[in-house]
């Protein structure tokens, strides 16, 4: 297929790129650069553009003969999106809104959507289900759910086939080292983690040691970013006209922060000092997926669901990307 990659410069984009062009997929990468790289991109493929212009879209899908559409470009940052609502609002809902109508357009009516567990909020039951109601508690969960929402509407009135994929906790780089994951701010554990083996920072917080868990510290399903990428391979040959699947990608295995440390000493080899810290409001105790229907629907099985192996590939590319693409 001919796929556009929207926000293909940044971190599960530009895993998904590579590994669409694996497969043999030709692909371009529209992306701003406002938070991915250039250096992500491979040679040639980038498309520089935003997402809520319509006719640079609708140009771009009908030169390039476009047959589907996979969408990183949403902001992910929960913070951000409690403290600035209104860029989540225009970015992650009213620009999602423009892609979908220059699909329309352009007669383009196969996407798969970069979706995540924040939109269940606060789940009751562990590990969750797609059935569990959606109760977004941040306005970046809720700007996911409007759009989930606006993919089955438009699946329905226009035809659309859509896959909305509820990542959990993605993590690790490119076993190859060559992309990785390369956050300003940096808000993901591994990598602050890792930073603290390199000597950029002093110690790491660790925000809480009181939960109802077995160490006290919070429990996340991590998921590396090349499982990640294969589900999306596998739900894009699985669209059919009129309908849509929403799944859940993780590992069905939680990891506490403070074995998440552990893991880093081990693979580094460093101590890696810790000090503890108040909660942060918001943080659930426990957040593991129920990803069988992912199994089932898209025959599809994490390759990395060890932990030390996901460390072990962000090891590899922070130790050689110290300062991440600018390192090179």
């Amino acid at each position: 297929m001919n796929v556009l990659v929207v926000g293909g410069a940044g971190y599960i984009g530009s895993h998904a790129v590579k590994m669409l062009m694996e497969a043999g997929h030709e692909v371009w990468v529209y992306d701003n650069l406002s938070r991915g790289h250039l250096a992500a991109v491979p040679s040639g493929r980038l498309i520089e553009g935003e997402v809520a212009d319509r006719a640079r879209l609708v140009e771009t899908l009908t030169q390039k003969k476009i047959d589907a559409v996979m969408h990183f470009a949403a902001f992910a940052l929960v913070n951000e999106s409690v403290n600035d609502p209104a860029l989540y609002y225009r970015n992650n809902v009213i620009a999602a809104l423009e892609l979908l109508d220059a699909m329309r357009e352009a007669d383009v009516k196969r996407i798969v959507f970069s979706s995540t567990t924040a939109t269940y909020g606060e789940p009751d039951n562990i590990p969750i289900p797609e059935t569990t109601p959606q109760h977004p508690i941040n306005p970046y969960g809720f700007t996911k759910l409007v759009i989930e929402q606006a993919l089955a509407d438009y699946a329905a009135a226009y035809g659309f086939a859509y896959a909305a994929l509820r990542y959990f906790n993605a993590a690790g780089a490119h076993p190859d080292g060559t992309i990785g994951e390369d956050h300003d701010p940096e808000s993901h554990l591994i990598p602050i983690v890792l930073q603290v083996a390199l000597g950029q920072r002093e110690r790491i917080t660790v925000y809480g040691d009181d939960y109802p868990t077995a160490d006290g510290t919070c429990i996340r399903d991590y998921i590396h970013v090349c499982d990640l990428s294969d589900a999306h391979l596998r739900a894009l040959d699985r669209l059919q006209p009129g309908k849509g699947i929403c799944l859940n990608l993780g590992t069905g295995r939680g990891t506490s922060v403070r074995e998440i440390i552990e893991a880093c000493r081990r693979v580094t080899g460093h101590a890696i000092p810790e000090v503890m810290g108040q909660r942060r409001a918001g943080d659930p105790p426990e957040l593991i997926a129920d990803a069988r229907r992912a199994r089932a629907e898209l025959g599809w099985e994490p390759q990395f669901a060890d932990v030390d192996k996901i460390v072990e590939t962000a090891w590899n590319w922070h130790r050689k990307h110290p300062r991440g693409y600018a390192s090179k």
